[in-house]
């Protein structure tokens, strides 16, 4: 397997636009092809291209085969002043990860804490970006997510074939200098969309990822796709199976909508829920002094010596900070088989994509 040796760069706001325009030709109004967009132009940035630009061809099929619904917005359907309970109604993740976390931060600055639980939601994207919205409310959060059934990818620790979804963790907190920290990390040892990236590029996957359809472990993501299909491993095995079992109860068992089940009534359709805990430290020990504790600690942690010569101890949130300063400046690399891939999906749309896009 080779690598694509690609040097193609596109700007970032040349891709925000292209991207946007995507989303505007197949329904979507302005304010959501925006929202769209930029939240998988921003995932590029942060250098988690598994949940960037490469899923536009996926969200176009889905639309196309009523699989996600344009328009939608987040719908509650039960609350109190620390909780609520929200129905994302099929619509982009998007769209309804913002809006569900608007509102965990207006409860959690009344009550100090708030859980919000979404269900039926589109694909949630980076589940990280909803941890830097809260951090950059000044609050703390942390979320966990999984599937309902479309999106069985991970087999149980000491399992053989495909019986968990992912299911994503993501934790967030304001940071020294007003820059978050996030923590956003896949319960599986390699995100699909990784995989994905990988099969684009011609690159074999990490050992100790995936197993083939047989139970083999497999480095090939062709392997992986099959058939038959293999499966991915929990990261840490039996640490990471018991977080993503803890994901399926907090995000599908409390949200209502369901754990991971083929046999779920949604289970044809890729539907996220999130079950998002929400602090204001004004709250618990004080705005001022939650901000002192975390300054400290970091200082603390970035004060030890440097493993590798020249190189420093990073928090996490850091090394996506670095990434988007240098891809805001470089252009954002895409392969040929990604371009090629969103160009195809709308064809028969007409959206303009720049010269040599898709060559």
């Amino acid at each position: 397997m080779s690598a694509d040796q690609s040097s193609y760069r596109i700007s970032v706001a040349d891709l925000r636009a292209l991207v946007a325009a995507v989303f505007r030709a197949t329904g979507s109004a302005n304010g959501e092809a925006r929202l769209v967009a930029d939240h998988l132009v921003d995932a590029n940035l942060a250098g988690h291209e598994s949940h960037g630009v490469i899923r536009v061809s996926k969200y176009v099929d889905w639309h196309a085969k009523g699989m996600v619904i344009a328009n939608q917005h987040a719908m509650v359907v039960r609350e109190s002043p620390c909780n609520a309970v929200i129905d994302g109604q099929f619509g982009y993740g998007q769209v309804i990860g913002r809006e569900a976390m608007d509102l965990a931060i207006a409860k959690a600055r009344q009550s100090g804490l708030c859980a919000v639980a979404i269900r039926n939601a589109g694909h949630l994207g980076r589940i990280g970006a909803w941890a830097e919205q809260v951090a950059h409310a000044g609050l703390a959060s942390i979320h966990f997510v999984n599937t309902s059934g479309f999106g069985i990818l991970v087999a149980p620790h000491g399992g053989t074939d495909r019986r968990l979804s992912a299911n994503p963790i993501a934790a967030g907190a304001p940071g020294p200098n007003g820059a978050p920290l996030v923590l956003d990390m896949s319960t599986s040892a390699i995100a699909e969309g990784k995989i994905q990236v990988a099969k684009n590029r011609g690159e074999l996957l990490p050992p100790g990822c995936t197993i083939d359809g047989e139970g083999r472990p497999n480095r090939d993501p062709a392997v992986f796709y099959g058939p038959p299909v293999g499966a991915l491993l929990p990261f840490g095995g039996h640490k990471g199976y018991g977080l993503s079992i803890f994901c399926e109860i907090f995000a599908g068992a409390l949200s209502g909508g369901q754990t991971t089940h083929p046999q779920n009534a949604t289970a044809g359709r890729l539907v996220n829920n999130m079950l998002s805990l929400v602090f204001d430290a004004e709250s618990f020990c004080g705005a001022d002094a939650f901000k002192a504790e975390i300054g400290r600690l970091a200082a603390w942690v970035k004060a030890s010596p440097s493993a590798v010569p020249g190189e420093e101890v990073l928090l996490p949130g850091e090394i996506e900070r670095q990434t988007r300063a240098r891809l805001e400046r470089d252009g954002i690399p895409l392969d040929v088989v990604t371009r090629r891939q969103m160009a195809d999906s709308v064809r028969a749309l007409n959206v303009i994509f720049p010269l040599g896009f898709a060559a």
